[in-house]
């Protein structure tokens, strides 16, 4: 996988292929399924895969109060694309020109000029171009013209619905990591840095990391099971995201437990995948009993954690 930060940097080698557009917030099972079509149609016309997608959502540039909180960062999209077999992305460092492009500057700069597809593959609710002007009976229009091929994948439902980043981004809201993962193609990730905080967990024996700068959709309240990732390794960890209402404290925060790990990691990045909700934040009539509780959650952490 390479991952562009401009289309500019496209070379003869990133050309000639198929390419998919797109936010691909979350990457999940429905954006894997427009995936496998176009990886296996870039086999077909012998060139790479390429997904263009944006950076920042034209959504945070146009409507900025109404802008969704995003599910995944570019490296981690990056990451979970190449997953699903992707050759390149072109994360487009969106701006106000590059959103006065009408559907037809569009295509004919971007998919015919810069990106040279011999194919596209989108889903039914593909727009484009200034105020989402073009759409796919547009793109079929001049594809048929161009002899460019295009395939509309037909979106994935699970349950009643259909998949959706709007859905899963509700689920995780209400803390249903659970069935948002079965959503996803990986566990949903955030990645914060380890920030210092009052010491109170190491002083009764459960030490957390303090993490601050969030920059993805943050779960519900609630205590989590989940895996800590360091600069060095990987570890099993339980998640407080909430107030400590046993020592009367309102502001909410996101407080990691790393299994079996000693050292210091302030100042460092820290990234942490969500598996399982465990219980609701409550407050405890005394230390003991916190304690006692602490203990029983790290054990269904790890438990939960040695069986993925």
């Amino acid at each position: 996988m390479e991952l562009l930060r401009s289309i500019d940097d496209l070379q003869n080698e990133h050309r000639h292929g198929a390419l998919s557009i797109g936010n691909f917030d979350g990457v999940h099972l429905g954006h894997a399924r427009i995936v496998e079509r176009l990886c296996a149609i870039s086999r077909k016309v012998a060139g790479p895969s390429v997904v263009f997608t944006f950076d920042p959502h034209p959504v945070r540039i146009l409507r900025p109060k109404s802008a969704p909180p995003p599910l995944t960062w570019t490296e981690r999209k990056a990451e979970l694309l190449a997953r699903l077999g992707v050759d390149v992305l072109v994360a487009y460092p969106t701006d106000e020109t590059f959103l006065t492009l009408t559907a037809k500057q569009f295509f004919f700069q971007v998919v015919l000029g810069q990106v040279a597809a011999r194919a596209v593959v989108e889903g039914p609710n593909f727009f484009f171009g200034q105020n989402r002007e073009g759409n796919v009976t547009t793109l079929q229009h001049w594809c048929d013209e161009h002899e460019v091929s295009l395939e509309v994948v037909e979106p994935l439902q699970v349950g009643e619905s259909y998949i959706s980043s709007s859905r899963i981004r509700e689920l995780i809201r209400l803390g249903d990591v659970t069935q948002a993962r079965e959503l996803l193609t990986q566990p949903y990730r955030i990645r914060g840095m380890v920030t210092h905080g009052v010491g109170r967990g190491a002083s009764i024996g459960f030490p957390t990391a303090n993490v601050e700068a969030i920059d993805t959709l943050l779960p519900g309240q609630g205590v989590y099971a989940g895996m800590a990732q360091t600069s060095q390794a990987r570890h099993p960890a339980a998640v407080n995201i909430g107030p400590n209402p046993t020592f009367g404290e309102e502001k909410s925060k996101v407080e990691v437990h790393l299994i079996g790990f000693e050292g210091n990691l302030y100042g460092q990045p820290l990234e942490l995948d969500f598996f399982s909700r465990l219980r609701d934040i409550q407050p405890f009539d005394s230390v003991s009993a916190l304690q006692e509780q602490l203990q029983q959650d790290v054990e269904q952490a790890q438990s939960i954690v040695e069986n993925e």
